[in-house]
């Protein structure tokens, strides 16, 4: 009775295999074909030596940063960062909060930059009550539309709930 179960799980497999078809295979031989180049601009920036230079030929999600072990709780957090674009479409700052065992987030969709547009700061919120304690932030930039985003100056900070 095991030989078969087993095999007509194989003979399920190979079937089902069998019917699967490839609808787009992506080469990575070449990191131009994934369509999102990231690196340092030295001479486009707002503070320091650089600032991060995002180019996209589609809408993407870049992780900027995680900040680990705050053990915050009933506090606004702030996620800021200056931007600067070339882009057709908006980019916005997105923050996950991991509270207790789940992932929560937010997205600062009302402060975005978009077009042709000079420096600025966007942010996002996310609001902590007592007992919610945030253990780690995850914070992202959400570029929606292609060209190039330039960011700087990334704070996260607290702030007491009013």
């Amino acid at each position: 009775m095991k030989w078969f179960l087993a095999s007509a799980l194989i003979v399920l497999a190979v079937s089902s295999s069998l019917c699967a078809e490839n609808i787009h295979k992506i080469s990575l031989d070449d990191a131009s074909t994934i369509g999102t180049r990231i690196e340092t601009d030295t001479k486009v920036k707002v503070e320091g030596k650089g600032s991060i230079k995002i180019t996209t030929a589609w809408p993407t999600i870049v992780c900027l940063g995680e900040v680990k072990n705050l053990n915050i709780e009933n506090a606004k957090l702030v996620y800021k960062a200056k931007v600067k674009a070339d882009l057709n479409g908006t980019a916005f700052l997105e923050m996950w909060c991991h509270v207790g065992g789940g992932q929560y987030f937010s997205k600062g969709m009302n402060s975005t930059a978009g077009g042709k547009e000079d420096w600025k700061q966007i942010e996002a919120l996310f609001f902590l009550q007592a007992g919610q304690k945030a253990e780690k932030v995850t914070l992202n930039l959400v570029i929606n539309g292609t060209g190039t985003v330039w960011v700087d100056d990334i704070v996260l900070s607290k702030e007491p709930l009013k």
